[in-house]
């Protein structure tokens, strides 16, 4: 089926300004700009119900390859085939395949920071705030593993370094926007950038995404993971 509204599955729309919705599942009343075009709204705390079991699977895997590891979240019940847990699984992602690549990190504390920030990514970062949440996500990242924060100096330029990568690369393809698309580009761009500077070599590669029958605006032939082979799980 493909996915748009988590209620009735109709397109969604954006609005140019914030109005207040109650969202169709707790009755929470916020202001978005989002919804579907039978009016449904659906926030993002409901949106991302089971969220929070990233952390102990991450703390359960092996792999040293980052898209291996998201691949494995992308088919979990929580994930969706867009919204802002990718915010939160391209970082986890990442940690994950670092500790397990050889990075000294405390990998459930960094685990646990990472779902905190990147939570307060909201969805539609990327067309509404011109930085796709998960190329901010690949800065957080590193921003963990490095320590940095706004007083640091050679750790707070290598974090902005790495989400303008992410974000260069993402923006190259034009949208509308592919949450899966995104998060593949911006975890190659974290690996090549984690193993220059960082000299930690995460492991990547070739592979095919299969969730193009989800997304009513993939990209087919001009996204780079589209193609038959399918070897994603």
């Amino acid at each position: 089926m493909k996915e748009e509204c988590l209620i009735c599955k109709q397109p969604l729309e954006y609005l140019e300004e914030d109005i207040l919705m109650e969202c169709a599942i707790c009755h929470k009343k916020e202001n978005s700009k989002t919804r579907c075009v039978k009016g449904h709204y659906v926030c993002s705390e409901c949106h991302t119900k089971g969220m929070d079991s990233i952390v102990g699977s991450c703390l359960n895997e092996h792999s040293k390859d980052p898209i291996e590891i998201i691949n494995k979240m992308m088919s979990q019940p929580f994930c969706h085939m867009h919204g802002p847990e990718h915010h939160v699984m391209v970082g986890a992602a990442l940690l994950t395949a670092y500790y397990n690549a050889g990075g000294e990190i405390e990998l459930e504390k960094a685990l646990l920071e990472m779902y905190r920030r990147g939570k307060e990514v909201p969805g539609g970062a990327c067309g509404f705030w011109g930085a796709c949440g998960a190329g901010i996500s690949t800065g957080m990242y590193l921003s963990i593993i490095t320590k940095s924060t706004p007083l640091a100096t050679k750790a707070w330029g290598l974090c902005n370094q790495m989400t303008a990568k992410a974000l260069g690369k993402i923006g190259e393809m034009n949208g509308p926007r592919c949450c899966k698309r995104d998060s593949y580009l911006a975890i190659i761009e974290a690996v090549k950038f984690t193993e220059e500077h960082l000299g930690i070599a995460m492991e990547t590669k070739e592979f095919f995404c299969t969730r193009s029958d989800q997304n009513n605006q993939c990209l087919k032939n001009n996204c780079p993971f589209h193609g038959e082979k399918e070897n994603v799980q």
